[in-house]
This record gives structure tokens, C-alpha cells and sequence, in this order.
């Protein structure tokens, strides 16, 4: 029912592009050690936004799964543009990473709050608190 919601799907898919951001972010953390790892980041949620939603569908995982898709996921993952190698060839800064944690988890955070504001909306005009 509420699936067909716009602003309920933008939340999802700010959600899940918050989520998919943290495990790349993660993933550079730990290989910030390692020889010639280039630091990745995905596509911006505008950029994805902008193509349309459509992309953003939840991946099928097993043949009962209801409303899913067997394609892979929207968000690739990509070298980070303007990240310095050091001598090792490595790119990743912890700090560069961390500020990006932060923006990803407020990132996530907004999602939510859209998402219960708008079932509050919904909630107050059924009638229901």
C-alpha cells in the first residue's frame, strides 16, 4: 500500500544509498593499510535521484522473494575522484573517511526523519496518533 508513496520510496532510497555509502566507506577504512588500494565512494544520492527511482528496487535474493528484482544493486562503487596516493600508492585517509562516515550517517539519519514525519502524516489524517 504505502510502497506507491513517493516520498516514501525517495525515503527508502535515500536509506539505502546511506547504507550501501557506510559499507564502502568501511571497506576503505579497512584496507587503509593496504598497498595500492585506491579509496572508493559511490555515485551522489542526487545524481541518483536524478536518473529516477525506478533504478532503486529491492534485489530479490530467493525465487519467494515478493516485489524484488534479480538485478544487483544501483549504487557502484567507483574510484574516488581527487584522492592523493601516498608513496605506497595507497589513497585512503582515515580522517577523509571518517568526516564521510559522518556525512553518511546524517545522510541516513534525514531519511528516517522524512520517512516518520511523513507516517505521521499519514497517521494524523486516518485519525489515528
Amino acid at each position: 500500500m504505502f510502497e506507491n508513496i513517493d516520498v516514501f520510496r525517495i525515503a527508502h532510497a535515500m536509506s539505502k544509498h546511506a547504507g550501501a555509502r557506510q559499507a564502502v566507506i568501511a571497506q576503505n577504512m579497512a584496507n587503509a593499510d593496504t598497498p595500492g588500494y585506491a579509496a572508493q565512494d559511490i555515485t551522489p544520492f542526487q545524481a541518483v535521484f536524478e536518473t529516477g527511482l525506478t533504478a532503486v528496487t529491492p534485489l530479490a535474493t530467493r525465487p519467494t522473494h515478493l516485489n524484488g528484482s534479480a538485478q544487483g544493486a544501483p549504487f557502484v562503487a567507483g574510484d574516488r575522484p581527487g584522492a592523493e596516493a601516498d608513496p605506497n600508492g595507497n589513497s585512503v585517509s582515515l580522517e577523509t573517511e571518517m568526516i564521510h562516515a559522518v556525512d553518511t550517517k546524517r545522510a541516513h539519519d534525514r531519511a528516517l526523519a522524512i520517512y516518520r514525519s511523513s507516517l505521521g502524516i499519514l497517521r494524523q489524517a486516518i485519525g489515528r496518533r
